[in-house]
């Protein structure tokens, strides 16, 4: 069996920056212990699949057509943006280049990608704001850096720091973290370089420090737009690990969207 692959760095518009994620469109799914090998083979941070949903495809819409499905090394995730990104540029670039948006159905539900100003491409997404919560002492040692406040959503904490430098710098403790009872720790602070910043950690689904995290502004992106005034203005978003990435986002209630580029790095065949 041969399984077209496609490896892209999202929210970057060169190759080396940004997050990788590799891409795979599919005829029909394959069992999941399938899928979970490939993306441990494939070892990054995400391996998005996709599949023609025959059943809801309608060749007169542009806004039909796949079901989506995001696997890290070592397990399935509820929802992953640089890897709808990269899903979405493969299909708008290289499958139907004709399309004006695609759209995938996905464990968070009908996820719209769509063409915006330039090579960017929009995504719309809902919107998982958090509310307080008192740090857990795992939270602040893991991080080692005391937090201005600190919040929750369904599925991340959310730690703000005072300046963009104090996200930089801070050299976390994985395997503290790893316990904690939510899947991921986002930290973020206003930005020099951007309206805001962040770095996001997920050691308990394999991924230490993830690149540039679309998903974690749906988060990020409520907070930051009440916290600063910006209503559904556009707010300029830079995740700062080592690879970096931006992210255009705007709060529309209970739907964000995210913007970014995406950078063709590899194609190929898997041989099963």
């Amino acid at each position: 069996m041969k399984i077209p692959i496609y490896q892209l760095d999202a929210f970057s518009d060169r190759p080396f920056a940004g997050n990788p994620a590799a891409v795979c469109p599919l005829e029909a799914w394959l069992e999941d212990d399938v899928l979970q090998k490939i993306a441990a083979e494939n070892n990054l941070s995400e391996t998005a699949f996709f599949v023609r949903d025959v059943a809801s495809d309608d060749v007169a819409s542009d806004e039909t057509g796949f079901e989506l499905r995001w696997f890290t090394p070592v397990s399935e995730v509820d929802l992953c943006g640089h890897a709808t990104l990269a899903s979405a540029w493969v299909i708008l670039n290289l499958l139907e280049p004709d399309r004006e948006s695609v759209s995938f159905e996905t464990r968070s539900g009908e996820l719209i990608v769509r063409r915006g100003e330039g090579d960017h491409l929009v995504m719309d997404f809902p919107a998982r704001p958090a509310a307080p919560r008192d740090a857990p002492r795992a939270l602040v040692e893991g991080l080692g850096a005391a937090p201005v406040e600190v919040r929750a959503s369904d599925r991340d904490y959310l730690v703000i720091l005072d300046a963009e430098d104090d996200v930089r710098k801070l050299k976390p403790d994985f395997a503290r973290l790893r316990g904690l009872d939510r899947l991921g720790i986002i930290a973020s602070a206003p930005g020099v370089s951007a309206d805001f910043v962040s770095r996001f950690f997920a050691p308990s689904v394999g991924v230490p420090e993830d690149p540039v995290t679309g998903s974690a502004h749906c988060t990020l992106v409520p907070y930051w737009a009440e916290r600063l005034g910006r209503g559904d203005a556009p707010l300029e978003a830079r995740q700062i690990s080592a690879r970096g990435g931006t992210l255009i986002c705007r709060h529309l209630g209970d739907r964000v969207t995210i913007a970014g580029r995406a950078a063709l790095y590899l194609s190929g065949e898997i041989t099963l």
